[in-house]
């Protein structure tokens, strides 16, 4: 009874005082005056800030050309579908692209696919992550199924990423000369390092009557095949940019550069479209002016915002 006696008079803990709202707390008191200053105050930090990055933005040099139409022979213009599945076709294709700004190098490569869903929920789980890392030691048939096996052996890399691995190719020429493209160091070193083995090699991949995209070295190890790693980190969007590699040399205004390519995905079953992008890099990274023009949008709105409450409190004051 003592005991009970001594618990029933003990004061309440903070955790007691939380659930009975008897914590002290303040209420700020949102004045004319306050509400005036803090919008003008936003308002002078923000578009500063986003004309900069604006700025930054504005200054990287960026060429974009589509190339997916063009690339098709006119007798197949009304069926592409049957030309890209078509094999005794040809699907070399040139494009010839004009640098009308000074670009600093390092240029990066980009190709650019659009309408095309990454982020569909069976494609994104259509992948061994154990597998990549542990090869046939690991591997999962949650995620990848049981008909996935030739020979007894499953397929390495299984699932549909891996199996629609984009195998469009260019070739960069400036003056008859060709540019020299590094493809090296495109992946994210922590995907190269620890999602990809080092002693994995592709079995069975893309062995099948049915082909859907490039073929991988079986004498490379996964963690070295880069256009793999960069081609397995789904996009969140249906419009995206993957990195094909870097030239490093200066291109000069006016120069042309003509790109020969090998028109193999097929984007036309879908509807989807194929972009080659040459860019240059800033502090802020590539060309966005989305960061820029929302400081803008944002800081505009306050001062707008700033000037109704004053004229609102110069006309009725409290």
């Amino acid at each position: 009874m003592e005991r009970n006696r001594t618990n029933s008079t003990s004061s309440p803990t903070v955790l007691d005082l939380f659930k009975q709202q008897n914590l002290p707390a303040c209420k700020s008191v949102l004045t004319p005056a306050w509400v005036i200053a803090t919008f003008m105050l936003i308002g002078f930090v923000f578009i500063p800030v986003g004309l900069v990055t604006l700025h930054a933005s504005r200054s990287v040099v960026e060429i974009v050309d589509r190339y997916d139409v063009e690339c098709v022979p006119k007798a197949f213009r009304g069926n592409k579908v049957s030309y890209i599945q078509d094999r005794s076709v040809p699907k070399n294709c040139s494009r010839f692209l004009k640098v009308h700004k000074h670009m600093k190098a390092p240029i990066y490569i980009y190709y650019q696919l659009d309408n095309y869903y990454q982020n569909h929920r069976r494609y994104v789980k259509s992948r061994s992550d154990q597998q990549l890392l542990h090869g046939l030691k690991y591997h999962d048939t949650t995620s990848c199924q049981p008909e996935e096996y030739k020979n007894d052996l499953p397929i390495v890399p299984c699932g549909l990423i891996a199996w629609s691995l984009f195998n469009d190719t260019f070739t960069f020429i400036r003056e008859r000369a060709e540019l020299k493209v590094d493809r090296k160091n495109i992946a994210w070193m922590s995907d190269r390092e620890h999602k990809f083995g080092k002693s994995v090699y592709p079995i069975n991949f893309q062995n099948g009557t049915l082909i859907g995209g490039a073929k991988l070295d079986t004498n490379i190890p996964l963690s070295d095949q880069e256009d793999l790693i960069v081609w397995m980190r789904t996009s969140a969007l249906p419009s995206f940019r993957k990195l094909y590699g870097r030239i490093e040399e200066d291109l000069e205004a006016d120069d042309v550069v003509r790109v020969n390519l090998m028109n193999n995905y097929n984007t036309y079953s879908f509807g989807g479209k194929k972009k080659i992008v040459l860019s240059t890099s800033g502090w802020l990274g590539g060309k966005n002016d989305f960061l820029g023009s929302a400081y803008v949008f944002v800081g505009s709105s306050s001062i707008i915002l700033c000037f109704v409450f004053m004229l609102l409190h110069i006309k009725c004051p409290r």
